[in-house]
């Protein structure tokens, strides 16, 4: 039965052109005040550490200059001779950290410029400049030489700059063009006019700017793969080397060596290594155990890490099909995590920040973060890792404007259309905002940066390609290729609707009936999980953005938001008798409008204590 009460309540509405509150977490507060942790303590590539290395976030400068053809001119337009301001990076300048305030236009261009020192270099040693993430398009500039273009706004990228150095102060500009969501780009749950479960659009810069010093040969990228195979451990190493000589691989536990293994190349390409661990400590989240790894390549030290774990759908005991975990079945309790914040919008104010919304989720019994639709800084898997919680990825959505029809307002009305809206074909395609081919390109190819970034993370334990039909487009294909890419991991390939019958879970949104767990029409079952359901909305006075509010349903205090969201959590657990693998609650915390958190935006009230 359809509960009419909770879907007239989440009726999408027009946005209403009023100014967010503004609203500063414990760290955000510090940092405005000259006292947070800028430059960061901890190195922003975990999986690929050197000592030398630094941080360039700070102060900058930026620039808009107004492009009425931004999108053709950005890779060769010239900065501008006035008009500069000061902008605190990795913070875009739509946050209030970046003590900007100014959102950016799709029709203009947007510049940063900065000097820094650049280190003595030997014969032998280069200095390579990384950029974590840049929203959304970018051409990157020393000393006015071109070094690096980049498109795409969530995954990294770095350029050796070595020959436009010069000695003493250089000069490092960048130039970047960002639509929105006037766009069909990959852009998750941004929006240029904000509202309800869309939210502030953000560009430029919002992750770290960093450069280090190597040796000219050396390794350029690292790739994880550590494996259970028949109870013993199988760790695989894809590295690529620039010049020859021997790769030595040491793996350590607790500072003892377990396992080594060398290769030598005569040039540059890409390596492999493997290293077997016999009985190895398996890493879950109630012992979240990890061994180090050391690479040596001539005079090129390199550390990083790995976790030992299995993952899988497979019947239990009684046939149900369930995640397991090592082989041993794991129910999933999973929360919502969208990853913004007041003062830093997509940029976590600090590593601490990620740090207490991890043990809240921890301490609210939750062992799933469903990382939604965007792609973390790579600092946040890396706590995960440690700290011991699962991640379920979610690829990052674009497209066209979303049709609201096809969307939210017929799947939400007849649940008999999910099985019936195709995703193939140039029709399917218009319907689902789809129609763009560079749109479709850019998300194939993003699809494979995300896995290859984050798949070496034993924290991450399955991929959402597509969610709600937000420009969906052949999961069936795209599930195929995740799986080759990636067979270790599980697929959900289309989360809430329009399941096309294929990957390793049938994943539900359910807002609006009755919990329960439903058949699979998969020729091959599938684990069921809620994938989204909950959505208890309470404002808290005085940690809110607006005075408006979207949610599900209404809880008049914080003992009567405790109990609703307490009472939906545990309905959806007893369903675990009946077949259910796991569910995710919406959500961890409020964002702007959406106050259906269970921390506040700011993150200083957790609303599920106030029944306490």
């Amino acid at each position: 039965m359809l509960d009419l009460k909770r879907v007239l309540a989440s009726k999408p509405r027009k946005p209403e052109h009023v100014e967010l509150a503004t609203l500063w977490t414990p760290w955000g507060e510090k940092i405005a005040a000259g006292q947070g942790d800028l430059p960061p303590a901890s190195h922003p590539r975990p999986q690929l550490e050197r000592d030398a290395w630094t941080s360039l976030d700070g102060w900058w400068e930026c620039a808009f200059v107004h492009a009425e053809d931004a999108g053709d001119t950005w890779r060769l337009a010239t900065p501008p001779a006035d008009g500069w301001l000061p902008i605190r990076v990795p913070f875009s300048p739509e946050a209030p950290l970046s003590g900007v305030g100014r959102q950016l236009q799709p029709s203009e261009l947007l510049w940063y410029r900065r000097t820094f020192e650049a280190p003595e270099l030997s014969a032998s040693e280069r200095l390579v400049l990384h950029f974590e993430a840049v929203d959304w398009a970018s051409a990157v500039y020393v000393n006015g030489v071109p070094v690096c273009e980049h498109v795409g706004g969530y995954l990294p990228f770095s350029a050796d700059v070595t020959d436009a150095l010069r000695p003493g102060a250089n000069h490092l500009a960048l130039c970047v063009f960002d639509p929105s969501d006037a766009g069909t780009q990959l852009r998750g749950k941004q929006r240029l006019e904000r509202g309800g479960i869309w939210y502030t659009a953000q560009s430029g810069i919002w992750q770290d700017v960093w450069y280090e010093v190597v040796p000219a040969v050396r390794v350029t990228s690292l790739e994880v793969d550590a494996r259970i195979r028949g109870g013993e451990g199988e760790l695989v190493l894809g590295a690529r080397v620039t010049g020859g000589g021997t790769l030595i691989a040491r793996l350590l536990d607790g500072g003892r060596e377990v396992a080594r293994a060398s290769v030598r190349t005569a040039g540059g390409r890409e390596l492999r290594l493997r290293l077997d661990v016999a009985e190895p400590h398996l890493w879950r989240p109630i012992d979240p155990h990890l061994y180090d790894i050391e690479l040596a390549f001539g005079t090129d030290l390199v550390r990083s890490y790995c976790g030992f774990r299995s993952v899988e759908v497979r019947p239990d005991g009684a046939g149900v099909r369930r995640v397991h975990l090592n082989g041993k079945a794991l129910f999933l309790r999973g929360v919502l995590d969208q990853g913004y914040w007041p003062d830093g919008l997509m940029t976590a104010p600090s590593e601490a920040a990620f740090v207490r919304d991890i043990l809240a989720a921890r301490e609210m019994a939750f062992n799933l973060l469903r990382m939604h639709l965007k792609v973390e800084s790579r600092r946040f898997y890396a706590l995960c890792d440690r700290l011991g919680i699962l991640v379920w990825q979610d690829m990052v959505s674009g497209g066209g404007a979303y049709d609201p029809w096809h969307t939210s307002y017929l799947p939400t009305l007849l649940r008999a259309s999910w099985g019936l809206v195709s995703d193939e074909g140039p029709s399917s395609a218009r319907r689902l905002s789809a129609d763009d081919p560079r749109y479709r390109r850019e998300w194939r190819e993003a699809c494979e940066g995300t896995i290859r970034l984050l798949r070496g993370h034993p924290c991450v334990v399955g991929w959402t390609l597509f969610n709600e039909g937000w420009g969906q487009f052949d999961a069936r294909g795209a599930c195929e290729d995740v799986r080759a890419l990636d067979p270790t991991r599980l697929v959900t390939a289309s989360s809430g609707w329009y399941d096309r019958l294929c990957g390793d879970v049938q994943s539900v949104h359910n807002y609006f009936r009755p919990l329960a767990v439903w058949r699979d029409p998969a020729r091959e079952p599938r684990a069921f999980v809620i994938s989204e359901f909950g959505g208890v909305s309470w404002s808290v006075p005085g940690h809110v953005s607006l005075e408006t509010s979207y949610g599900y349903e209404a809880a008049g205090d914080g003992p009567e938001f405790a109990r609703e969201a307490r009472g939906l959590l545990d309905r959806a657990l007893a369903l675990r008798e009946r077949g259910l693998a796991g569910y995710v609650y919406t959500q961890l915390s409020d964002v702007e409008e959406e106050t259906n958190g269970l921390l506040t935006y700011d993150r200083r009230v957790n609303k599920l204590a106030a029944e306490e």
